[in-house]
């Protein structure tokens, strides 16, 4: 309560909307990679699934060149690596939609992620790590799923994501580390489209593919950085990583075939924190933008002694850190892995004069 007034205080915190979460979908690996989505079915109206798709796809891509694109992107087909090749047929079985489409749409959700991840470390060493993601498409708000990947029928990792995108964003693996991604720079449909045959022909992977990769085959923090530091990928993009141990917390900065920056945090340097937009952190944000400023700000007047899940939620609850376009917040920790928590922001974040 002290926190929130002292946001109030500042004019940081304002309302949101009554958030909800979003519904809870279990996907067994153990099952073939054409039939593991099926479930989505059971949590969402397959005629709404159809309409939504076609509205990111429209939205992302001009139409003309959705069209043209989609016998070449058939051709690409059979370039994909499985388990994303199974899935996304079984996925245009389950949905009545064209394979081509189903791809498209997977590589529609790699633009315009406009994000807030934020990594903190309290005064005992626990690692929290949370995150606002802004997708300028509000049907996404009717697609987000928090998903659950079995095997043998234990929880290998979970995240949060949208009902037909194979990739993720945001993702735990229980007791070992946390991740999200937000994107670097601002990729239009063109650069899109070479994004798209640099994963099939240069067989680099999409930045949410290597998230999954990451959450199912990392041992632990350590090899998840590894991981997420050096595997090639299709376009830069920001990794943000939290452990289970102090000082397990980082922000990745990441170019198509390596890292251009590693940023961790540094506690005995007051670096308990470490925020995370959409551009590099040593150079200045643009002026139109204050998620940024506004976040540390927020972070700091919660203060170290006082992070915790419910403060690390508010900090992600005030404008423009929370703003228009946030289509969900995460908070979790690894460390417990049973608090990982989504709401649904259904109106996004406005400011209130």
């Amino acid at each position: 309560m002290v926190l929130h007034a002292a946001l109030v205080l500042l004019g940081l915190l304002v309302p949101c909307g009554t958030d909800f979460a979003p519904p809870i979908v279990n996907i067994s690996l153990d099952e073939p990679p054409e039939l593991r989505w099926a479930p989505l079915l059971k949590a969402f109206d397959i005629n709404y699934l159809r309409t939504a798709a076609a509205e990111v796809i429209d939205s992302t891509v001009p139409k003309w060149v959705h069209h043209a694109l989609a016998p070449v992107v058939m051709g690409l087909e059979k370039y994909i690596p499985q388990p994303y090749a199974g899935e996304i047929r079984g996925m245009a079985a389950h949905f009545g939609a064209s394979l081509s489409d189903i791809i498209i749409l997977n590589f529609a959700y790699e633009v315009s992620a406009f994000c807030t991840s934020v990594v903190a470390q309290d005064t005992n060493g626990q690692i929290y790590h949370g995150r606002n993601l802004d997708y300028p498409h509000s049907v996404l708000r009717n697609l987000t799923v928090n998903l659950i990947f079995l095997k043998n029928g234990e929880v290998v990792y979970r995240g949060t994501s949208f009902a037909g995108y194979v990739g993720l964003w945001t993702g735990q693996s229980p007791n070992k580390f946390t991740i999200s991604g937000d994107q670097r720079g601002k990729d239009h449909w063109w650069e899109w489209w070479k994004n798209v045959v640099s994963a099939f022909l240069l067989k680099r992977s999409p930045v949410s593919w290597l998230v999954r990769e990451t959450l199912e085959g990392a041992e632990n923090f350590q090899d998840a950085v590894m991981r997420l530091s050096k595997i090639p990928i299709i376009t830069g993009v920001y990794y943000i990583v939290g452990g289970v141990r102090a000082g397990e917390g980082v922000v990745i900065t990441r170019d198509r075939k390596g890292p251009a920056d590693i940023w961790p945090l540094d506690t005995l340097d007051g670096g308990w924190y470490r925020v995370e937009t959409n551009y590099d952190h040593w150079v200045p944000t643009p002026a139109r933008d204050h998620r940024w400023e506004m976040a540390c700000k927020a972070l700091n007047a919660t203060g170290q002694d006082h992070i915790n899940m419910d403060t690390l939620y508010q900090v992600l609850s005030v404008y423009p850190v929370c703003n228009g376009i946030t289509v969900y917040t995460t908070t979790m920790s690894a460390a417990a892995p049973e608090k990982y928590h989504t709401l649904i922001r259904p109106q996004g974040c406005r400011r209130t004069e």
